[in-house]
Order: C-alpha cells, then structure tokens, then sequence
C-alpha cells in the first residue's frame, strides 16, 4: 500500500507519517490525509488538532514504516548422499545428478563417497545426526539389518539401485535390470546366436539375480535350455571381464557371444578376445550393460543396455523430498525403463557354429 507523508513545506519539519500523526490524535488514517491534502467535510477543530500534532512530532516523528519483510524460507540440514564407491563415470552420472536437483530444490548435500568411506558407520548413526536431513545411500554396502532399522523409525531415506532386497516401507529406485537382460540376449538370438557366455556381478547381489533371470527367460522363449557352463559371475571391474571371459573363450566348443555385466566387464572380455586372435563380432560378439562413455570408446563401439543413471538419481531426491514434505508413496519400489542400444560389437553368429553345451563347470 502506497504510504502517504506530510510535506516539509505543511509541516515546516522532517517527514512524518500520516499514520503516526492518526496515532496521536486518535484520529483515522483517512480523515488525516483529507486534512493534509485540503478535503472537505473536516471540521475546523479537527484540522487544528491535526496542526498542532504535526507541529509537536516535528523531528521527533518516527520514521515511515516499512512493510516487515518475509520471513526468510527455513534452511534445512543438508542431504546426506552416501555412495561408497570412486565416483567414476557410472556412480558419477548418478551423484552429479542428485547434486543438481536438490539444487532446484533448495536443498544442498553432505557427501560421503569414495573407498575410504566403505565402513563408515554414518548410516546407521543417521537419527542422531543433527547436520543431515534424510539420505539419499546409492547401491549401499550396510547390512539389511541396519537400513531394517533405519525403516521402522520412518526415517527419510530412498535407496538406489539396492544390492538386496529393501526392508519393507523402504523407498527405493532402481533400473529394470531382468527385462535389459532379456533385451539384449533377446538381439542376441535373432542374430542367430544360441551358445551365450554370460559374466555376471556378485553372486550376492540383486541385481545379479535379476540379469540372470531376464537372461534366461530369453533363452527359454527361443527353446534353449541355459547352461551353467556358460556362465561365470566376479566383481564388475574390466580384470573379471579379462579373466572370466578368457574362461569362457578357453572353452570347446567356445560360445559365439558373451553377455556382460556392466561395459567394463565387456572391455576386459573384449581383450581377452583380442588376446586369442578373435575378432568381434565376426567371430565373437560382445554386449554390456549401462551405456557408460566406454562403451562408444571401444574399437568396435559396444552393444549395451542404457540406464537411466541422471535420471535414477532425479527420482530419488524427489522422492526423498516428498517424504521431508510429509507426503507417502504408494509405489515404495520404483523401476525405470532400459533400453537397448545396438552398435557394432554384435553381428550374427559364426557360420557352422557349434550349438552343443559346453562341458560341465563350475562357477554359475
């Protein structure tokens, strides 16, 4: 609202207010600025006591007063993001992006990432913790039973790309790891393909279970029976691709392509193929898994499976910040669609390839 001031040349002094002035002769605001601007309808001895008023506050009149301002918006504590891991490309892509959207929110983030952190004990201290407000923990390494503990206190927290099953009531987001599975052995066996070595992550980890499984859904819809010769699991590192695909490759008859847990275990396989003398895809194909910047670093460029890594770590802070709003999710497990991106590192199978199983070994 426009505030309106007594002149110098009326009040022969320093501004005062018109609602100072109403304050001290109990007058309305509107009668004193019809005084002051010369209305009518005002009596004589209203108008005197108006004078005499602006006349005695002179420069003690206080000065105009100033609409108080907003309050500012209350700051939370940071995020606390935990990622136990280097922040290379893959767990890079999805803590950058966290980052940026909790930015768009307002919200800033406590990082704890990196080797030195893996025994950590800061998510289980999270409750007590006055300089965190809720977590956002990417593939975390704690025992079930602590995020279990962490559930039934309600506290804030969504889980990414979990190596277990979540306890119940737990929010988490992750990619659709068995139908990416399927995908890309699906590609696979339309080029003809039927013996497909497969090096696959920790035995431990969901996320093995789920590739597998897609894995061998695509093989039985094609009538092909999997076979745990064909299959070898390690840590998702370019060395388990070197060793365990260099297995595979040893075998014989050798299968005709191999599918890999990330891009990286695909690189290694890729070198153990070179190793050999073979050439991909004319004599091997080879598929990944994440669609990193590897993967078009390769000579031929990989065939992979796309996370959504940006956009896993977007849902997650949204669905963290609907919990520090108060709100509930009906869906506590959400999946994000993979794509399969077909490049040069695939082709049909070998003429006069050998179908039979391999011989019988460990290791699935």
């Amino acid at each position: 609202m426009k505030q309106d001031y007594v002149s110098d040349s009326v009040a022969g002094t320093s501004r005062v207010t018109v609602r100072a002035i109403a304050a001290q002769t109990g007058l309305s605001i509107a009668t004193v600025s019809r005084v002051l601007n010369g209305g009518g309808n005002v009596a004589l001895g209203t108008r005197e006591r108006v004078r005499q008023v602006v006349e005695q506050l002179g420069d003690r009149a206080p000065e105009p007063r100033r609409r108080p301002r907003a309050p500012a918006a209350a700051v939370r504590p940071p995020v606390l993001v935990r990622c136990p891991y280097l922040l290379t490309d893959y767990f890079g892509h999805i803590v950058t992006s966290i980052a940026e959207t909790l930015a768009r929110h307002g919200q800033t983030m406590l990082l704890d990432a990196g080797d030195a952190v893996v025994k950590s004990a800061v998510v289980r201290g999270l409750p007590r913790r006055h300089n965190a407000y809720g977590a956002v923990l990417i593939l975390p390494r704690e025992p079930r039973a602590d995020l279990a503990a962490l559930a039934a206190r309600g506290y804030p927290l969504v889980v990414v790309d979990p190596r277990t099953a979540v306890p119940p009531g737990m929010v988490s987001v992750s990619a659709a790891h068995f139908s990416g599975a399927r995908a890309v052995t699906r590609h696979l066996i339309q080029l003809g393909h039927r013996r497909i070595g497969v090096v696959t992550g920790p035995q431990h980890w969901r996320t093995r279970d789920d590739r597998v499984g897609g894995h061998l859904a695509a093989l039985a819809e094609a009538g092909v029976l999997g076979d745990p010769g064909l299959m070898r699991h390690g840590e998702p590192a370019t060395r388990t691709g070197v060793s365990a695909g260099g297995e595979l490759l040893d075998l014989r008859p050798r299968p005709t392509a191999v599918v890999c847990f990330n891009d990286k275990v695909a690189v290694g396989v890729l070198e153990a193929a070179a190793a050999r003398g073979l050439r991909v895809p004319a004599d091997l194909s080879v598929a990944g898994f994440d669609d990193i910047d590897v993967s078009r670093a390769t000579l031929p460029r990989l065939t992979t499976v796309r996370q959504p890594l940006q956009e896993m770590g977007r849902t997650a802070v949204t669905m963290l910040m609907r919990q520090l709003d108060g709100h509930t999710h009906e869906a506590l497990s959400m999946e994000l669609e993979t794509r399969l991106v077909v490049r040069e590192s695939t082709g049909p199978a070998p003429a006069g390839a050998d179908p039979r199983p391999a011989s019988p070994i460990s290791g699935v």
